[in-house]
């Protein structure tokens, strides 16, 4: 269940402690900085936006989090791992932030980690999904909230190996998460389904995909089955493109993300029809858990929740849970409270896991099917993000450079 006491009380008469430029010298307040690509991914940090402060107006109408106000100071990257380190700089050491928070993009969110190293300095990513993140190019100073590619790429996999098909194609943004979704999609399946194919792959430049060239090459492979990792604005050209030229007609494809209202909803009557994806159904969802955000969040903004809406608020609640339980903003001590913390989410319970500082937040997982005009998720269930993580002892192994 959600902390209750966190459920907002007058939201109207709030005043927000919401700054993105100066800084308070306050020793009453603790210092959030967060960092995000705002202006590159609009559709899913603005509703991440207002799941921050969502939750900034319930902890501190409780009086905070130690007897302190959260202070929430912003800055937008630009979608680029250069910026986002001089600004991750500028907070730590003219702002005098305690902690760091946000990115979205997966190099910004390895950028910022190797900072959160170098600086010994907290730093909970909340969106990045790379897997190097928590493994390979791990920090003893990080933590991640959402369910990772490692994570969610496993929980449509089986669904896939249900399809029985041989030829598949692979379609994907050419960066880090998009490499590494396609590299472990290609090893589950290969074990899983030996006589398996990959018959093409288009790696296309993030934020600049060929709609046209990409769906050619497809139609040229004859694929079976796609296996797709686009999202945002490059996501609906190329489902649009596909439309037009009829690449989906008879031909399962099988999803990361697309499910998520803030990629779906912009394609309106263009939505696809039958895909297995990873998303996000809030007109569906009714645990308690998710009913007592759902309309907090409705009644602040009178708008429904985006994921990105889950994943900001989940971002600042278990910030201050962790800073809560720790006593104090010391990184060390917070390290030490994150290690097997166990927060609320709008899904429920989640832990953070002392061995990889992986959450077990999980996905939902379901069909794509156009209604009303509009593509909505069917057929989904909660993957619960714990069952798709590797064993303690296995992310040790993978856990090398911290």
């Amino acid at each position: 269940m959600l902390n209750r006491s966190f459920l907002p009380r007058g939201l109207a008469g709030l005043g927000l402690l919401w700054l993105s430029s100066m800084g308070w010298a306050d020793s009453n307040v603790i210092k959030i900085g967060e960092i995000n690509s705002y202006k590159a991914q609009p559709a899913f940090l603005e509703p991440y936006r207002h799941g921050m402060e969502l939750a900034l107006d319930e902890i501190n109408a409780q009086g905070g989090v130690n007897g302190k106000k959260l202070q929430l100071i912003t800055r937008d990257d630009n979608a680029s791992p250069a910026d986002a380190l001089r600004e991750a700089q500028e907070l730590v050491s003219r702002e005098g932030v305690d902690v760091l928070a946000g990115s979205y993009l997966s190099n910004v969110g390895l950028a910022l980690t190797d900072f959160s190293k170098q600086k010994k300095v907290f730093f909970l990513a909340g969106e990045p999904l790379t897997d190097k993140i928590v493994w390979q190019n791990a920090s003893k100073y990080t933590f991640r909230l959402r369910a990772s590619t490692f994570m969610q790429t496993s929980m449509l996999v089986p669904e896939a190996l249900k399809l029985k098909k041989k030829r598949w194609a692979l379609v994907y943004p050419n960066y880090e998460y998009g490499q590494s979704a396609v590299a472990i999609f290609k090893q589950l399946m290969k074990a899983a389904q030996p006589d398996v194919e990959f018959v093409t792959e288009q790696a296309t430049p993030l934020g600049r995909v060929d709609a046209p060239s990409v769906v050619q090459a497809l139609l040229d492979a004859k694929p079976d089955a796609i296996f797709n990792v686009l999202f945002g604005a490059d996501l609906a050209k190329w489902i649009r493109e596909g439309n037009t030229r009829g690449l989906f007609e008879g031909r399962e494809v099988v999803s990361l993300l697309t499910g998520e209202p803030e990629y779906l909803d912009p394609l309106k009557e263009d939505a696809p029809n039958g895909w297995i994806v990873t998303g996000y159904p809030w007109y569906g969802i009714t645990s308690a858990d998710h009913q007592a955000f759902y309309k907090a969040y409705q009644q602040r903004f009178k708008d429904y929740p985006r994921l990105g809406s889950v994943v900001g608020y989940s971002l600042i609640q278990a910030l201050a849970q962790g800073i809560s339980k720790a006593g104090s903003t010391n990184s060390d001590k917070l390290v030490e409270a994150f290690s097997d913390l166990k927060t609320d989410t709008p899904f429920g319970k989640i832990t953070f896991r002392a061995v990889d500082h992986q959450s077990t937040m999980g996905a939902y997982v379901g069909r794509t099917k156009v209604e009303g005009g509009h593509g909505v998720m069917v057929n989904y269930k909660y993957m619960d993000g714990a069952s798709f993580l590797p064993s303690k002892e296995e992310a040790a192994k993978l856990r090398t450079t911290e």
